[in-house]
């Protein structure tokens, strides 16, 4: 990166282009929304510690950026990203023109001490590097909480969100109402010169005009400069193995988990570790953009599928019995329909069904739930055990019809009230030709029994199979395109 092409045409070799500075500035600018979508990410796993910090990601993030580029700045002369780029922050120094080309070529060295970052230009690098981008970051976010809503509305609730301040009011509700009177009139005017003045004098640094691309670079007296071979063989002598640091004191251990050792080897060289970690983190995340967006994963995935024969799934609210004793039936062919004769209003009354074995319990009142068992054929609906008209998926992934369906989440359904009245009101041969129980081919058998209301739950509301809730009603059903 650093041998790239300057506009110059070679006056100044280690002078980056302004397209380094602008790869370097986003490189920079992608770090906080990424850490935050991380974090956000694994809070639902450890929200008791992850949540708080979370919630604090702001000055969270700053304090450790602070000590990040506290130690790039002191070690490499730049700062994290530009150190990924091989780019470096140098004093300018108070000579005509701010440049020594001759002494830059021949004393290479004297010019690198000459122009290292001293103790107070580190402390002005890390207040343009960490805190301008933090108070940045609050401003954005306080002006889209106070102050965006109210030009979106209008100039009439503007009015009246400045009205003055309640008699008596507090220091902290002075200060508050100061800070939205600043968002609102001020801040727009500021943000809009933060970003004018960056793009002058990025026209003036590509045109060889400045030497600084930042307004804040030449406030605080600092440039951008490539690493050059001093800089190189710097770093290599500051990378190179040292000897174990010996015991401090009397009485005081040579280990490396004292405090002395810890902040003369192992830190350093955990925070110099970030350097691999940035490409690392990068190439993997690009990697699975790959992955995900191109249709060699799915092809591998589903050549690994060919042979493989997946038992069927085994939903655990099923009760085991029912599961068991329709996987273990054989297959039930549905006869023709033959003409039969009128039929009374006593021989129209079906028998009452039996409760099913091992019912799942609703965790809120702790009574039984009604459900129906599976067909031996995925063809046939669980409710009414005949072909399935109008194929209906419900939330739990089971296929009905979408009368029977839609009348067992409401409740309405022939088979639940014949089940809840104990089978004084059957389903006849009407609620039949609706989508309703045969009461002849109940699987739970045929007895005259009570009313069940109070003693059993209808399963209304809930998936007919699981006894799953369905969370939204008739809403969540949807219909299955054949």
């Amino acid at each position: 990166m650093e041998f790239l092409p300057t506009l110059q045409s070679g006056v100044d070799d280690l002078k980056p282009s302004l397209f380094e500075l602008l790869s370097e500035q986003q490189l920079s600018a992608l770090l906080p929304p990424s850490l935050r979508y991380l974090l956000a990410v694994a809070t639902p796993r450890h929200p008791r510690y992850l949540l708080p910090i979370l919630n604090s990601f702001d000055e969270v993030y700053a304090l450790v950026m602070l000590l990040v580029e506290r130690h790039f700045l002191r070690t490499y002369g730049g700062s994290f990203t530009e150190n990924f780029y091989s780019m470096k922050r140098a004093r300018v120094l108070r000579v005509k023109g701010g440049e020594i080309p001759r002494a830059q070529l021949g004393a290479a060295d004297s010019v690198r001490q000459a122009s290292r970052l001293t103790s107070g230009d580190v402390w002005k690098n890390l207040a343009v590097l960490v805190g301008l981008p933090w108070l940045k970051r609050k401003l954005d976010e306080g002006y889209d909480v106070h102050a965006a809503h109210s030009n979106l509305l209008g100039p009439g609730y503007s009015n009246r969100e400045r009205d003055g301040l309640p008699r008596g009011a507090t220091i902290k509700q002075r200060l508050m109402f100061w800070y939205k009177w600043f968002l609102r009139n001020v801040y727009p005017s500021v943000n809009a010169a933060y970003y004018f003045s960056l793009l002058v004098f990025n026209m003036a640094y590509l045109f060889d005009s400045t030497k600084y691309h930042s307004p804040f670079l030449w406030a605080i007296g600092t440039r951008i400069r490539r690493l050059g071979p001093a800089d190189h063989q710097a770093i290599a002598a500051l990378s190179a193995p040292t000897k174990p640091v010996g015991p401090a004191r009397p009485g005081e251990g040579g280990s490396l988990f004292t405090p002395r050792n810890l902040a003369r080897s192992v830190t350093p060289r955990l925070l110099s570790s970030l350097k691999i970690l940035l490409p690392t983190s990068i190439f993997a995340l690009k990697f699975l953009e790959w992955w995900h967006a191109s249709d060699f994963a799915r092809q591998l995935s589903r050549k690994a599928a060919e042979n493989m024969d997946l038992p069927p799934p085994v939903l655990p609210s099923l009760p085991p019995s029912s599961t068991a004793a329709a996987a273990a039936a054989p297959p039930k062919t549905t006869p023709a329909p033959q003409p039969s004769p009128a039929k009374s209003p006593t021989q129209q009354q079906s028998k009452s069904t039996t409760p099913p074995p091992d019912p799942p319990i609703a965790s809120s009142s702790l009574l039984p739930i009604l459900t129906v068992a599976l067909p031996p054929d995925s063809s046939l609906c669980p409710i009414c055990t005949d072909p399935i008209v109008t194929p209906t998926a419900s939330p739990a992934g089971f296929v009905y019809c979408y009368a029977c369906i839609h009348r067992w989440v409401e409740g309405g359904h022939a088979r639940q009230e014949a089940f809840m009245e104990g089978g004084r009101h059957g389903s006849g041969s009407s609620a039949e030709g609706e989508g309703g129980a045969h009461a002849d081919e109940a699987p739970w058998g045929s007895t005259e029994e009570a009313s069940r209301v109070g003693r059993w739950e209808s399963g209304v509301g809930r998936d007919a199979v699981t006894g799953r809730r369905v969370l939204g009603g008739v809403e969540a059903l949807r219909r299955v395109m054949v």
